[in-house]
């Protein structure tokens, strides 16, 4: 069975145009891949907004304690481990 595979016109800026035939990658591999990565990654900020969603109606709005207490944690996770 023969697969139909329509065409797209695709611009690209032109020092990437010339990285891709230089290095002669396969620019519709590539775009294939880009575009189902990108609508993957669509799909699961999608479920995760209604994972919370639901999450806060089951659970209701976290107080302000709580909240502190979260942007604290998350402060301390971003900050780079010094050697020591």
């Amino acid at each position: 069975m023969i697969r139909r595979m329509p065409r797209m016109q695709v611009y690209l800026p032109e020092d990437l145009y010339q990285e891709v035939k230089a290095r002669r990658l396969p620019a519709s591999e590539l775009l294939q891949i880009a575009v189902r990565a990108a609508m993957k990654r669509q799909d699961l900020l999608q479920e995760t907004d209604r994972y919370l969603a639901e999450l806060l109606a089951d659970v209701g709005e976290p107080s302000a304690e709580v909240s502190a207490r979260a942007e604290s944690i998350v402060r301390g996770a971003r900050r780079p481990k010094t050697a020591g």
